[in-house]
């Protein structure tokens, strides 16, 4: 009842969640980039950068005539004309050397850059702008950030629709094969819908309260990782739930008896998740800085769900939500994992070896990895209008014509700037290795500040851009006449910038976050050795993984690079959610040592009893994860893939056979300095044994006989 008002008051009144894809929004003020886009705006506010860009051709594909440059000066004109909202200014562009091709530019409000709003505009622009061009010999289709952010939207929606059916299809099928009951299989996509209400409004309330921004791209994480996470501690629980029915409890004291036992695995679980998630606060980057605190509001959510909503649901429907299935009163042989936890109990330095040498040949992939900032085609197929439009104008204008570079050079002492000099200095910016063309274009009223307008070879996010762009702040800034300061701005500056924060975010972030899992492991196992091992074994993960990706996208695929953020988001979900298999393991390996096993023994009935378990949970979360693939975007489906890979790696490698082999290795130590794999209190005159565990559970926990396998009865 409490989870039902706390749904309905919070999606009541929660605020509209804002978005934002305006890639400058990402940067703090102490960039390059961005002081040259806030001088830009006080030296020459009647310049611009278009938001959005009309480009016309001929429907036959001939040059343009005199009367086609009439109807482009009549529909530029025309459309100023109609005042439409966000758009501030309506120019005249530069035809192609070619005579093939014309533009119009439009301005719209920077202040409101990447906001939802404009891309509304951009759908009336290009309603309108169609619409004025009948009856003519033009063809014209609009292109600019503006239209790429509408684009970008439809085909988000499309993605999320997708990845919303593909999540709930895997889901329900896999908990239909797992239960074979109906109840069961619902039921986490019932429970978990409700959760997701209520994080998607607690996130809303957040963003409003701490002023952050937010980014289309979230929505669909967020699906993945409710559904997702949210489903692993619903398995982590019903496993449980289920073996303490067999074990003979009463219905709802065997829900007590479960939460008490998996609850800390879970709270656990989740902690270095949020806490991980968290940690991208410390990040650079705005639409980092939103998405940690989002998902970690989701996951925390989740947590909460998963240790009063779903044990008081389930406690209410009792063993019927196994119907109509009765093999969950009978503990299967799980022979298969019985198997694999002998071959761990004999063989653990082999074990380790080979699961340790597969992720290390696959790390190797990292030293390929090459970053790229084109975000806009890689959210959005090239078939997208204003995806032609960027690939027609790189290829009748200069590839970087679409987004120049502006190198702003002031006075320092606020007297007038010496004219004599600007030629001398535009052919040194001029002459830099990949530039296409510099001149002055403007000075402003005072005099103190000239714009020169530096265009690229290159599209302005690729790699070859960046690099160039680099070489142009060098030469701006040695070269500026004494007395001067330069900046230089535009999209390859800003881009250029992104990396230097990402790079920036890999060398605090990481530690931070790993560290602070290690305390969260630390804290559970009361070990100092353990967590060591256990974040050493994850890292490896997250290499094999970067590596596989590089492997397929770049040298299988032939992309150019991955998405530039995609180690940072991939990191955190392999490292934080793939920690929670090694948790959950490492915690029932502890569980049966406890009861009087020898390391190798413990790890092997660890092994057999909650491999299931963890197999069940790994493949749900890597196969929704999975289904971000299906979005149709680079991007995306690079997220989709590295995110499930990584999971499916800590799950099946790492949590089943390289972390209870090295524990199993490691033997007692593993457990220094507080000795959690001991018993308590042994009873006096008996053996180590399961009647060792009495004291450190309880008498109501697990005090049931074991045949000679080792099979609980």
């Amino acid at each position: 009842m409490a989870w039902l008002i706390a749904a309905v008051a919070i999606v009541a009144t929660a605020p509209s969640l804002p978005s934002n894809s305006d890639e400058s929004s990402f940067l703090p003020k102490s960039y390059e980039s961005i002081k040259a886009a806030d001088l830009q705006q006080k030296a020459f506010p009647s310049a611009f950068t278009p938001s959005a860009i009309a480009l016309y051709q001929r429907t036959d594909g001939g040059k343009l005539t005199a009367a086609d440059q009439q109807d482009i000066v009549r529909i530029s004109t025309e459309l100023g004309n109609k005042h439409i909202d966000q758009v501030q200014k309506v120019v005249p562009g530069l035809p192609s050397k070619d005579g093939r091709y014309d533009l119009t530019l439009v301005q719209m409000d920077s202040r409101n850059a990447g906001q939802p709003k404009q891309a509304d505009a951009a759908k009336t622009l290009r309603d309108d702008v169609k619409q004025l061009a009948k009856g003519t010999h033009l063809d014209v289709k609009l292109g600019g950030s503006a239209a790429q952010a509408l684009d970008q939207q439809d085909s988000s929606k499309r993605g999320q629709a997708l990845i919303g059916f593909g999540t709930f299809a895997i889901i329900l099928v896999t908990l239909l094969i797992i239960f074979r009951a109906p109840i069961l299989a619902v039921l986490p996509l019932v429970l978990i819908g409700l959760v997701s209400a209520i994080a998607n409004g607690l996130i809303a309330y957040a963003t409003k309260l701490f002023d952050l921004q937010a980014n289309s791209s979230i929505s669909s994480i967020l699906i993945v990782v409710l559904f997702g996470v949210g489903t692993d501690y619903f398995l982590f629980l019903m496993f449980r739930y289920r073996e303490r029915l067999r074990a003979g409890d009463e219905p709802k004291q065997a829900m007590v008896n479960a939460v008490a036992r998996v609850g800390e695995a879970i709270a656990s679980a989740a902690g270095a998740v949020i806490i991980a998630f968290l940690a991208l606060v410390l990040s650079t980057l705005g639409f980092l800085k939103q998405m940690g605190p989002a998902l970690a509001i989701a996951v925390g959510a989740t947590l909460v769900a998963g240790l009063t909503l779903i044990p008081a649901v389930v406690s209410l429907i009792g063993p019927k939500v196994f119907w109509p299935s009765k093999s969950w009163q009978k503990e299967p042989e799980n022979a298969r994992f019985a198997a694999l936890g002998r071959g761990v109990q004999r063989r653990p330095a082999l074990t380790a070896a080979v699961s340790g040498l597969i992720l290390v040949a696959l790390s190797l992939g990292v030293f390929s990895f090459n970053a790229t900032f084109d975000l806009a085609s890689g959210s959005m197929p090239k078939t997208k209008e204003s995806m032609v439009v960027q690939d027609q104008m790189q290829k009748a204008y200069s590839a970087g014509a679409a987004a120049p570079t502006d190198v702003y050079l002031s006075s320092t002492d606020g007297k007038p700037l010496d004219k004599t000099g600007f030629d001398a200095y535009a052919q040194k910016l001029g002459s830099v290795d990949g530039v296409a063309s510099a001149r002055m274009t403007q000075l402003n009223k005072e005099g103190t500040t000239a714009d020169f307008t530096v265009t690229l070879k290159y599209e302005a996010s690729t790699d070859k851009a960046i690099d160039t762009v680099g070489k142009v702040r060098d030469a701006a800034h040695s070269d500026a006449p004494a007395g001067t300061e330069a900046l230089v701005g535009g999209m390859s500056s800003i881009y250029k910038d992104i990396n230097t924060a990402v790079n920036h975010d890999y060398k605090t972030v990481f530690p931070v976050a790993a560290l602070l899992i290690m305390v969260i492991l630390g804290l559970l196992l009361r070990s100092v050795v353990a967590p060591w091992y256990l974040i050493a074994s994850v890292g490896l993960g997250f290499g094999a993984t970067l590596g596989a990706t590089v492997w397929i996208f770049q040298k299988g695929q032939g992309h150019s690079g991955l998405m530039f953020m995609l180690p940072v988001i991939m990191y955190l979900f392999v490292v934080a959610i793939g920690t929670d298999y090694n948790i959950l393991m490492i915690a029932r390996l502890r569980e049966e040592a406890r009861e009087g096993r020898e390391p190798r023994e413990a790890a092997g009935m660890a092994l057999r009893h909650a491999g299931p378990t963890v197999a069940a949970a790994g493949f749900i979360l890597a196969a929704t994860f999975a289904t971000m693939m299906l979005a149709g975007n680079s991007l995306l489906t690079e997220m989709g893939f590295a995110v499930s890979f990584g999971i499916a790696v800590a799950a099946f490698v790492m949590a089943m056979f390289f972390t209870p082999s090295l524990t199993a290795l490691i033997g007692h130590a593993a457990w220094w300095p507080g000795h959690g794999d001991r018993s308590e209190v042994t009873t006096p005159g008996a053996g180590p044994g399961p009647s060792g565990s009495a004291s450190a559970y309880g008498t109501d926990r697990d005090s049931f006989a074991r045949d000679p396998a080792g099979r609980r009865n």
